[in-house]
């Protein structure tokens, strides 16, 4: 499956390199709105909340109880996944408040969350930066490997979000192998990012079990969508 995405930051949709340097601005929600709306799905991140640096809530709202959205983006606390849950997100993506500063998984938050909105409306994020987990708008990493990481939020969540931070915004493809041993991980739906250029590697992507979120390549015309 494929599952476009819609950055938002400054209050525009925007796309980064390897989350850092940015590349393309937005300003007509609209077009990406009516664009995007046939699809099942679509995932939608405010990176100002991400790396704390101010929000997007409002635009977050605004396109949540429009489009089928998996939202994320500072969601660090019980109350703000309600919040955004209750805004019109189907799912909240969580990831920096899953793990320690000390690098071990907080298996007692994702366990509370849980409890509070539901396993089947959480996605873990387990965005990773050259082999280790990315945290705080891929700005700091832990100690730790999504290979540790997901039988540890198996219980907890409905899918896993792996986001290959070092390819982000490349468009120079995902490696089909990591995404093969992730999926051998767990049963939950498994969300592959970052690189992803191509039909045929969503294809094959698909073909392993995985679904793919794309961003450059819609946004580029590189994908036709």
């Amino acid at each position: 499956m494929l599952i476009p995405s819609i950055d938002l930051m400054g209050g525009r949709i925007v796309q980064l390199v390897q989350g850092e340097k940015l590349r393309l601005a937005f300003d007509d929600f609209e077009f990406w709105i009516e664009r995007f709306s046939r699809f099942p799905l679509v995932q939608l991140i405010d990176l100002d909340a991400a790396m704390r640096q101010g929000d997007n809530a409002a635009l977050v709202e605004q396109i949540a109880k429009r489009l089928p959205c998996q939202a994320g983006g500072g969601i660090h606390t019980i109350d703000r996944a309600r919040q955004v849950l209750a805004a019109g997100a189907r799912r909240v993506i969580v990831g920096s408040a899953l793990f320690s500063a000390e690098g071990a998984v907080n298996a007692e938050f994702a366990q509370r969350l849980a409890a509070a909105v539901g396993a089947d409306r959480i996605v873990a994020g387990i965005d990773t930066k050259n082999g280790r987990i990315a945290v705080k708008g891929w700005r700091a990493q832990v100690e730790l490997t999504p290979d540790a990481a997901i039988p540890q939020l198996e219980p907890h969540v409905s899918a896993f979000l792996y986001t290959h931070v070092d390819g982000e915004g490349l468009m120079q493809g995902f490696p089909l192998d990591v995404a093969a041993r992730l999926r051998k991980l767990t049963r939950r739906q498994l969300i592959v990012a970052g690189g992803i250029r191509s039909q045929q590697e969503i294809n094959a992507l698909d073909a392993l079990g995985v679904d793919a979120v794309v961003g450059m390549a819609i946004y580029t015309e590189l994908l036709a969508v």
